[in-house]
């Protein structure tokens, strides 16, 4: 038995991803964002659970940049996941299977969540500085 040497389909040097692909791999991942998150929100539970020193410590960890970019990573993966998750109910619904139309929803899943993130984040950040 001989082994040809050819390349696996699709070959990966010649592969050029197409949105379908990277939208999918992105849900697939927005998925497990949101999973690691929810750990996030378990500690803050525990923390407020274990009194003012730990719910403290964690409230610092959170207002650093990093939590600030963790929560806006979390945030941004709630509304793509959400969002997309809509576009395969219709899709199980039997609509937008036009390859026009599954372009135009991929691109309205990903302007839809990006604009949410923002306005969530700008919302929350404007309530913040009025002191509400």
């Amino acid at each position: 038995m001989t082994h040809d040497k050819r390349p696996l389909s699709p070959d990966l040097q010649i592969y050029r991803p197409q949105l379908t692909s990277v939208l999918s791999i992105m849900h697939r991942l927005t998925g497990i964002v949101l999973s690691a998150g929810s750990l996030l929100l378990v500690a803050w539970l525990v923390a407020g659970a274990a009194g003012p020193a730990a719910y403290h410590a964690l409230l610092d960890l959170v207002r650093s940049w990093l939590g600030q970019a963790l929560l806006f990573g979390w945030t941004f993966s709630l509304f793509y996941h959400l969002c997309n998750g809509i576009r395969h109910l219709c899709w199980d619904a039997g609509y937008g299977f036009e390859l026009t139309a599954i372009y135009a929803s991929g691109w309205t899943v990903v302007a839809a969540s990006t604009t949410l993130t923002l306005v969530t984040w700008l919302t929350g950040l404007f309530f913040m500085g009025a002191g509400i």
